[in-house]
């Protein structure tokens, strides 16, 4: 029933939205944020921020995982990184995880042998600990923490949060609540 609900929004969508707002549109984006985040489908970004229409650069992966920086195994996600940071000029990076996220589950310890792709993709990044809560919040930040290493790791990005030309931040979104935190010196605090 949803898709086709899709679909139907999908026909109605040109005959909504301006003919100022399409032109607009397709004269070029120019987004000031670039919001990276998990391909979980309960993550509207829209939703969670009230971006517009050009407003936020998203990129979405399993789990927010920013692959490490490496020009000898580049990766859709540093081409996407590095086209918002040089291209688009971006000032403003957010790394965004949430509650009960199937990947951070899976990276610690939840069994996914059926899905060969993600176990791949996860397996260098995989801890064992016994998690404290089944919405794997803790984990979850910690995990946010760990991709802004990875981020902050990136040549360029270091260049420009080093001249003030760009800043990262971490945020944490709790789908029971829709609360979102950020990440501070020690710990997530309400944003």
């Amino acid at each position: 029933m949803d898709f086709h609900r899709f679909v139907q929004h999908a026909r109605a969508h040109a005959k909504t939205r301006s003919r100022a707002a399409g032109q607009k549109l397709a004269a070029g984006q120019q987004p000031t944020t670039m919001f990276i985040t998990c391909a979980d489908s309960r993550i509207v970004t829209a939703e969670i921020t009230g971006a517009e229409p050009g407003s936020l650069f998203e990129l979405r992966t399993a789990g927010n995982v920013i692959p490490p920086y490496s020009l000898t195994a580049p990766t859709s996600e540093m081409a996407t990184i590095e086209f918002a940071v040089l291209q688009l000029g971006v000032s403003e990076i957010v790394v965004c995880g949430h509650s009960y996220c199937g990947a951070v589950m899976a990276l610690n310890g939840a069994k996914i042998d059926h899905l060969p792709a993600m176990r791949g993709w996860l397996r260098p990044r995989q801890r064992t600990r016994q998690p404290s809560d089944p919405a794997m919040r803790a984990e979850g930040q910690e995990h946010v923490r760990e991709q802004l290493d990875v981020l902050l790791a990136y040549p360029f990005v270091a260049e420009k949060v080093a001249n003030g030309e760009l800043r990262v931040h971490g945020w944490f979104y709790d789908i029971e609540t829709g609360e979102v935190s950020a990440c501070a010196e020690q710990a997530f605090l309400p944003l």
